[in-house]
């Protein structure tokens, strides 16, 4: 069923429950195919991804006077005769994941639409470009964060401890890291939908700033993989801010919208 026919279906009144499931296994098909496609290409890139990855480890390696690398290493270890392997496959399939955000987003949105009114369905671009860059800003601020991350927990440990890290174990902690970040800065989109909707007010989100305050922080610390404070703060100072402006939004489509209806009712 092409989109086109989703919406006469559902304009009609004639879409059935198995039409939806159709329409929903379509869409999945679809993304599963974007992220396949975008696999392959994380497969081929693999060696440059792996090295790009790698360059927070790299910013804590220090030498000493005779060139001997201090504090951390740069070279990766493999505890497992799979892991290298699983390694690939994991770059791989997060690397297929972002590449194929764009489809994803554009999936659900495509989905979600069909149920919206007319005048609420040209909003399909903003979100999908405010969803991609504010996820891309979420993946930055991990990445960038995870050098003084590490450097918190490498001292924490004390100077008898050498740290050596597996290959696996390393990409699996700044990848869940980037997911996590870029997933944690989706937050305003959800808000700012909800409002649109009717489902939330700016009023009520205002009134809800302390709660917020205590949620946010306990979801940071949940999602963070590391769980380190630099981390935890770096996701959940975003958070709040991108709460404060969906409120921001929030009123001023509010009084937008109150003002198109004074001047409809006149």
């Amino acid at each position: 069923m092409t989109d086109d026919d989703h919406e006469q279906f559902l304009e009609a009144g004639r879409m059935t429950l198995w039409e939806h499931i159709a329409e929903l296994r379509t869409r999945l098909v679809r993304c599963c195919i974007a992220i396949a496609l975008g696999m392959v290409i994380g497969w081929i890139m693999y060696l440059p991804l792996l090295d790009f990855l790698k360059a927070p480890l790299k910013d804590l390696a220090i030498a000493d006077k005779d060139g001997v690398l201090q504090n951390v290493g740069e070279t990766f270890y493999a505890v497992d005769p799979l892991e290298t392997f699983a390694t690939r496959i994991k770059i791989s399939a997060y690397c297929g994941i972002v590449l194929a955000m764009p489809v994803l987003l554009w999936q659900i949105w495509r989905f979600v639409t069909p149920g919206l009114y007319p005048k609420e369905k040209r909003y399909a671009i903003p979100f999908v470009v405010s969803a991609l860059a504010l996820f891309a800003f979420g993946a930055f601020i991990a990445y960038v964060t995870l050098t003084p991350a590490l450097n918190f927990l490498i001292n924490v440990g004390g100077g008898e401890v050498t740290p050596i890290y597996s290959v696996d174990n390393y990409v699996t902690l700044i990848a869940y890291m980037m997911l996590a970040f870029g997933a944690g800065f989706e937050f305003p989109v959800l808000l700012v939908a909800l409002q649109m909707v009717g489902v939330l007010t700016p009023r009520k989100l205002l009134g809800w700033w302390r709660q917020a305050v205590v949620v946010i922080a306990i979801v940071a610390a949940v999602i963070t993989p590391s769980a380190d404070p630099i981390s935890m703060a770096a996701l959940a100072i975003p958070m709040f801010l991108f709460y404060l402006i969906a409120m921001v939004i929030g009123f001023v489509v509010t009084r937008r919208r109150r003002k198109k209806e004074a001047r409809a009712a006149a």
